[in-house]
């Protein structure tokens, strides 16, 4: 499904995902519909355009502390693995059919047009929110298809992921079977952006983001800039 893309759009999904609400704006994936978990998101302020992808955070995230199974089936530690380095972070679920894979294939594009020295210092981190389905085998065949084989796959049991959205501002509800027979799973699609410099999530991208528009900024976040 192609998202259209519209400065009114923009402004309520940054304002339902970032400013300090007592409900954290959720994606449901599986029927593009949308809800609301109850939580806090943590409470930020953010300086944003409507002509830029970007939102740049006044009050950054701190990276989670979330210790999960990589595509390999061993343990990774996030903070530990992507300290110093430009890192991307994204909850969603392979059976996903529109936005997961659109906004994998949207930073995979963008990835490969940066030199290589920059490719390879760039960290994307694709974290379930269906962890019962998207097992570590599950995770190694998709990503290289929806993203990229550099992609960072991660699984693990579904409350320490949901504690490690909620750290930064994300909510994702456990998936939910359908009358039909059909899993959706409920999720904030933000791409949170973390600096190279500080490991703080200082900018925040939507669903609608593109390609292009990747492209314009991976540079700046990966030496750590405001795009």
């Amino acid at each position: 499904m192609h998202i259209q893309k519209t400065k009114a759009r923009r402004t309520r999904a940054l304002a339902a995902a970032l400013v300090a609400v007592s409900a954290l704006t959720l994606s449901a994936c599986g029927d593009g519909g949308s809800g609301t978990s109850g939580g806090s998101a943590a409470g930020v302020s953010v300086e944003a355009s409507p002509d830029k992808a970007a939102t740049v955070l006044d009050r950054p995230f701190e990276k989670p502390n979330l210790v999960l199974t990589d595509t390999k089936g061993q343990k990774y530690d996030l903070r530990e693995r992507t300290k110093g380095k430009p890192t991307l972070i994204y909850f969603g679920y392979t059976h996903c059919p529109d936005v997961c894979p659109l906004t994998m294939s949207n930073i995979a594009l963008a990835r490969k047009k940066l030199p290589k020295a920059d490719q390879d210092k760039l960290q994307v981190v694709f974290v379930t929110t269906d962890p019962e389905r998207d097992t570590s085998a599950e995770l190694a065949k998709w990503l290289p298809g929806a993203g990229d084989p550099s992609f960072i796959g991660l699984t693990g049991d579904f409350p320490t992921i949901q504690a490690g959205a909620r750290q930064i501002g994300i909510g994702i509800d456990p998936p939910k079977k359908e009358k039909d027979g059909s899993v959706v799973s409920m999720h904030g699609a933000q791409v949170i952006a973390f600096s190279p410099r500080t490991d703080q999530g200082y900018v925040v991208y939507d669903d609608d983001t593109t390609a292009e528009e990747y492209e314009k900024d991976l540079p700046k976040i990966i030496k750590g800039e405001n795009p």
